[in-house]
């Protein structure tokens, strides 16, 4: 445990991003299930929830929670299942 002050306040901010970062990748795996899953049922809001997926893939590499290579490549993924499910 740090004894100098702003050490101490380091430690807690970064146990309060720790927990928002976590959050927002729960949240994002759960929006890129729910578009795959909507892809392969062919529901009719489908791109709606591809939409929704590649914007919340968009902020979280905004945000350096995802590398933008591995935005880029979910992205890509999204769109080939999309593309494929039209078809």
């Amino acid at each position: 445990m740090p004894n100098i002050k702003s050490a101490k306040k380091r430690v807690l901010i970064s146990e309060k991003k720790t927990l928002q970062n976590r959050a927002f990748k729960t949240n994002l795996k759960t929006t890129l299930k729910k578009a795959d899953a909507a892809v392969a049922a062919g529901a009719e809001d489908c791109v709606a929830a591809i939409r929704l997926a590649i914007k919340k893939v968009d902020q979280a590499a905004a945000r350096k929670i995802m590398h933008k290579n591995t935005a880029a490549h979910k992205k890509s993924a999204l769109m080939k299942k999309l593309a494929a499910a039209s078809k």
